[in-house]
C-alpha cells in the first residue's frame, strides 16, 4: 500500500497496474474520491490507438486506487467520436443538481486540424453514460483543451481555448448540455507555443484562479497563472507558478485539474501528467522555437537551426507512447493574490491541516 504521494513515479493500482486516467480530475462523493481520465494502456506509439475509453478509480485516501473499469468505453464505429482512433481528450464530469444528471464532456481532436466536444450524461457517476451530442461547436468555435466549474448556485461554466487564438469562458446552458451564448474572451496570443491551453478553474478565498500551459503538443512547457475576482474576469496574469523550475517545463509535466480538498482547511492540488517520460532531455528554448517556426511559415529555416534528429523527435506526428505516461501531483501555495508550486520528491495529505 502507498502511504504518500511520489510525484513523477509509477502509480499503480490496487492490483498492480498502472493508473490509466490521463487528462485527468477527481470528484469526491460520499466519502470517496473518484479519480477518471483517458485510458492509454494500448496507446503505445506503434498503432492509431489513441485511447480506449475513460477509466475510473476510487480510493478513500488519495494514494490506494481500485479500478473501476471503464466507465466510457469506446465504440467500434469508425465514424464514432469515440471509436479508438479517435483523438478523444480531457473528460469533465460535473453534476448537475437540478436534472441529478452527471454530464460529461470530452475534447475531440480531428485529422484536418478542428477540435469540437462531444457531450454525455448519466444517472450515476460511475455510469453508463450515453452520448447526447457529438460534433458540438461552443458557441461556433473551434474549441480545444477545456475545464468545467460550476459555482454554488448551480450555474456552471466552461473555459476552452479557442484554437491556436485565445481562451473562452462561456456560461453552460441550464442542462451543461450547451452554453448559453454569453462568454468573455481572454489571453489572446497569435500563434503556438504562446496561446494558453489546458486550461484548470478554481477558486479560492473568492479569487478565481486559471492555471494554463502553453501549446506544445504533448511536450511540456511554462505553466501560466492568472487571477480574478469573477468567473469572467477580467484575469491578472500572474507567470509561471513552478517555483525554481529550470527546465521551463512545468517539472516535466502539463495540469489537467486542480481539486481542492474537501477534508483540509486550504490543501488545493494541481493534478498533471508526464506525458513523455522517455523524452525529458528535450530542450524547451529548442522545441517552442520550432512550434513558432511552424506556426509562422517558418519551417524551412528549421533544419538549418536544428539538428534534423531532434527536430523528428520534436515534430513526431502525436502517435506516441502514452501508456507509460506518469502522474505529478503537487499541492499549490499561496501568498497574497500569488500562487506558487514547487517540486516535492514525496509528500502527504497528512501534512496539512
Amino acid at each position: 500500500m502507498y502511504q504518500s504521494i511520489r510525484p513523477g513515479k509509477p502509480w499503480l493500482d490496487t492490483e498492480g497496474k498502472r493508473i490509466q486516467a490521463h487528462g485527468g480530475s477527481l470528484f469526491y462523493e460520499d466519502d470517496t474520491f473518484y479519480w477518471y481520465g483517458e485510458n492509454k494502456e494500448k496507446t503505445n506509439g506503434k498503432s492509431d490507438v489513441w485511447h480506449m475509453g475513460v477509466r475510473m478509480y476510487e480510493s478513500k485516501d488519495l494514494y490506494n486506487w481500485k479500478d473501476l473499469g471503464i466507465v466510457i468505453p469506446p465504440e467500434e464505429d469508425i465514424s464514432s467520436s469515440l471509436h479508438p482512433s479517435s483523438m478523444a481528450d480531457r473528460p469533465h464530469i460535473i453534476r448537475n443538481r437540478k436534472t441529478g444528471k452527471y454530464v460529461c464532456w470530452i475534447k475531440i481532436m480531428h485529422s484536418d486540424g478542428s477540435q469540437n466536444m462531444t457531450i454525455l450524461e448519466a444517472d450515476d457517476l460511475k455510469g453508463p453514460y450515453k452520448k447526447v451530442r457529438e460534433g458540438c461547436h461552443p458557441l461556433g468555435m473551434n474549441s480545444g483543451d477545456f475545464d468545467l466549474a460550476v459555482a454554488d448556485d448551480g450555474k456552471a461554466y466552461c473555459y476552452f481555448e479557442r484554437v491556436h487564438s485565445e481562451t473562452i469562458c462561456c456560461d453552460l446552458s441550464d442542462d451543461y448540455e450547451g452554453v448559453s451564448g454569453y462568454y468573455s474572451t481572454h489571453f489572446p496570443r497569435k500563434y503556438p507555443p504562446y496561446v494558453r491551453e489546458a486550461t484548470a478553474h478554481f477558486i479560492r478565498d473568492h479569487k478565481h484562479y486559471l492555471i494554463t500551459s502553453g501549446t506544445t503538443g504533448y511536450l511540456p512547457n511554462p505553466s501560466e497563472a492568472a487571477v480574478a475576482d469573477s468567473w469572467h474576469g477580467p484575469y491578472k496574469v500572474l507567470g509561471d507558478p513552478h517555483i525554481n523550475d529550470l527546465s521551463m517545463t512545468s517539472f516535466h509535466s502539463q495540469i489537467s485539474s486542480v481539486f481542492r480538498h474537501p477534508k483540509k482547511k486550504d490543501l488545493y492540488i494541481a493534478l498533471a501528467d508526464r506525458w513523455l517520460p522517455q523524452e525529458m532531455d528535450l530542450d524547451y528554448r529548442i522545441y517552442a522555437k520550432v512550434y513558432e517556426y511552424l506556426f509562422t511559415g517558418r519551417y524551412s529555416e528549421l533544419e538549418s537551426i536544428v539538428d534534423k534528429e531532434i527536430l523528428n523527435r520534436i515534430l513526431f506526428d502525436g502517435r506516441r507512447n502514452t501508456s507509460i505516461a506518469d502522474y505529478v501531483w503537487l499541492p499549490i501555495g499561496f501568498k497574497d493574490d500569488k500562487i506558487y508550486i514547487e517540486w516535492k520528491d514525496e509528500w502527504r495529505i497528512e501534512d496539512y491541516e
